[in-house]
């Protein structure tokens, strides 16, 4: 099927869901009902631009992880999901790779988490999506593409992130990922864009190819349910980080709260307000 096709589809669909629904802040005046194309591009990590040019077939090779990052945002269920990759030329992805779908029923349950930060990974420790809360405290990703979403390069090669970890809880913290990653090779072996990103970490990271190559297996102590996260606005906010696991999907998503009633929790609530205040702005 051409590519106009496909931009048409996406457009229509992107009309029928309301801010609210997926979790966009808007302000007093606005007169769409739908989300519009910024929102859109936005909730699906990749730019305005290139959104632009998807809806008007002026690109018409979008990736499979585009495909799949267009349905989760558009929210759809699991036959439009496949009419979207029939559209855009793709099969969509079976059992034997890894899952980058956020099913309706986790996604219920990520509704119902709004008010704290979340995020949630898939089985290599990218990043599918993190709501405003979690930018508004761990810092903004909507701008991350492609690699930038992934953990492993975050800690092994690129900026880190806000967490603070004494020099021992960064070693320890590297192992597990890797470790994890590792079992992740075993059950989807096939997978080419895991092989991908093993080569990436491999060329790019000394530390990644010593990890990758010892003996070591994945640390489930959770050294990291605890963090500290050193935050521009408010300072330090120390954190419970509670991962859980959806088994069926092989996804992660970590959860941050802080005890009630501490001056965490007040830091905690006012770094989320500075920050979904500067999103809405």
């Amino acid at each position: 099927m051409d590519s106009w096709e496909f931009g048409t589809t996406v457009r229509k669909w992107r009309d029928r869901v309301s801010p609210d629904t997926a979790g966009v802040r808007v302000g007093a005046r606005r007169r769409a009902s739908g989300l519009r194309r910024e929102e859109l591009a936005e909730l699906a990590g990749i730019s305005v631009d290139y959104l632009t040019r998807l809806e008007q077939g002026r690109s018409t090779s979008p990736s499979v992880q585009v495909v799949e990052a267009l349905a989760r945002a558009l929210r759809l269920s699991d036959s439009e999901r496949d009419l979207l990759f029939r559209l855009a030329g793709h099969t969509a992805p079976g059992s034997g790779v890894v899952s980058m779908r956020i099913p309706a029923s986790v996604q219920r349950l990520l509704d119902r988490l709004a008010g704290n930060p979340v995020a949630v990974y898939d089985a290599t420790w990218t990043l599918i999506v993190a709501n405003a809360p979690y930018d508004a405290l761990m810092g903004p990703t909507s701008s991350w593409r492609g690699i930038e979403r992934n953990s492993l390069w975050r800690n092994l090669i690129g900026p880190g992130t806000r967490a603070v970890h004494t020099r021992e809880e960064q070693a320890e913290f590297e192992a597990a990922l890797v470790g994890d990653l590792r079992l992740t090779v075993a059950r989807y072996p096939a997978d080419q864009r895991l092989q991908r990103l093993v080569a990436d970490l491999s060329a790019q990271s000394p530390r990644f190819v010593e990890l990758w190559n010892s003996d070591g297996v994945a640390d489930h102590q959770d050294h990291g349910r605890r963090k500290v996260i050193d935050h521009p606005g408010v300072g330090r906010v120390t954190v419970d980080c509670d991962t859980l696991i959806v088994a069926g999907d092989d996804l992660r998503i970590m959860i941050y709260t802080a005890a009630p009633e501490t001056i965490d929790a007040e830091r905690l609530a006012l770094a989320i307000v500075l920050g979904t205040q500067t999103l809405v702005d």
